[in-house]
């Protein structure tokens, strides 16, 4: 089963599918560190079929360099990332580097464009970006050439929202005059036993030739809560990392040994940035405050300590994540700061580290982020939780094994 991704990001949809037996074609994304990623990710799934995981440890353990570790995987497979922007004048580039690997048919397109212009925050902004908004018809370009079975098209609960509506109806229409139908439904994270409330609308499209329709999923619901999450993590204060060390001696939780750790016993990338003493006071305020059930708003915060005097609209600036609970959801402006991510533990008074993020994404701790740590947080951010891109991918095999005959 052979799939495209469009707008790949740090692979978190791929992944899902590939742990489902989807073998990709291409990866096609413009941010260069983000590739770099699904390259780093490529190489571990490379090497651990071929039982050489020592060879991706040494990597992790800076004992061998990037592109030392390149050099054990055959280019045929790192090829299949594309660093690439798309857009009306690259597409006959991209369809000359990709035709070539699509020799027998294609059953899969998956991907979801940059979601920033029509997030709840920006939907009310008619426009704002026009190239950006309406990427869909580029992906539209994609399931013309290639004609896969089904697609799958990821994005934020904004879209519906978007410019009034007309950017849902405008995709839809621009789908199935290509000649697909579809469906769409707003799926959680935190129904696919990850502790994260992270909704997401996710549709689904299938050729009108095929007789399909839109799959149920078992809600499964998390029993995991973030300190579960983060229990065998060492602690760090405000300034420190882990970029290559040990975990700590607290046994692991059932769902970390179950879904994060995958037996690699070195703990990457559990960094966390530097704050000033003003941030640092008011991260103790909002844990305080958390500790008594209560969210800190930006008008209880002293004037004189405010970093922004708004005091009618987005006062939730500062917010601590739910230690007895889930997580509220991940986003990619924890790149810019960590103030709505504070790390539920005061005695370690800091925001989450690149590592905590990734957890709560669902990525395993071999998941290897390439850059720096604002890219990391960037590419954390703007991800498909695994776990929640495999269940879909498990349904979608099914689907598509049925109609192979299989």
């Amino acid at each position: 089963m052979k799939y495209i991704d469009l707008f790949a990001g740090a692979g978190g949809l791929s992944e899902g599918f590939y742990r489902e037996g989807f073998i990709p074609i291409a990866h096609i994304e413009k941010d260069k560190n983000a590739c770099l990623t699904l390259k780093t990710r490529i190489a571990y799934h490379y090497l651990k079929e071929r039982d050489r995981l020592d060879l991706y440890v040494k990597y992790l353990k800076s004992e061998i360099s990037r592109d030392s570790l390149y050099r054990y995987i055959p280019s045929f497979h790192l090829d299949t990332v594309i660093n690439q922007e798309i857009s009306e004048s690259t597409l006959d580039a991209l369809f000359k580097e990709i035709d070539p690997m699509v020799d027998d048919g294609l059953d899969l397109i998956v991907g979801g464009p940059p979601c920033q212009a029509y997030s709840y925050a920006s939907a009310h902004i008619k426009h704002k970006n026009k190239d950006l908004i309406y990427l869909y018809e580029l992906y539209g370009e994609f399931l013309k050439r290639y004609k896969p079975k089904m697609f799958i098209f990821e994005n934020v609960p904004g879209l519906h929202t978007a410019d009034d509506g007309k950017y849902f109806e405008g995709l839809k229409k621009c789908f199935m005059e290509i000649g697909y139908k579809l469906n769409d439904k707003k799926l959680d994270a935190s129904k696919f036993d990850i502790p994260q409330k992270r909704e997401r609308i996710i549709i689904i499209g299938w050729r009108v030739d095929l007789d399909l329709s839109y799959p149920e999923f078992e809600d499964k619901i998390s029993n995991t809560k973030i300190n579960d999450l983060f229990v065998d993590l060492p602690k760090l204060k405000q300034g420190e990392s882990i970029l290559a060390g040990s975990y700590n001696r607290q046994k692991a939780s059932e769902y970390v040994q179950n879904y994060i750790r995958n037996g690699i016993e070195v703990l990457t990338q559990h960094t966390a940035r530097s704050h000033n003493e003003r941030d640092l006071n008011i991260y103790k305020m909002a844990i305080e405050k958390w500790q008594e059930g209560v969210r800190l708003k930006n008008s209880d915060i002293p004037e004189d300590m405010r970093t922004q005097q708004n005091i009618t609209s987005f006062l939730d600036r500062f917010k601590v994540v739910d230690g007895d609970g889930y997580s509220h959801t991940m986003i990619a402006h924890i790149a810019k700061d960590g103030h709505y991510y504070i790390h539920p533990d005061i005695n370690q008074l800091r925001s989450i580290s690149v590592r905590e993020a990734a957890r709560i994404q669902s990525f395993p701790d071999d998941y290897f982020f390439e850059g720096s740590r604002t890219s990391a947080f960037t590419q954390i951010g703007n991800a498909v939780p695994p776990i929640l891109a495999q269940s879909i991918a498990k349904v979608i095999r099914y689907k598509i094994e049925e109609l192979n005959g299989q």
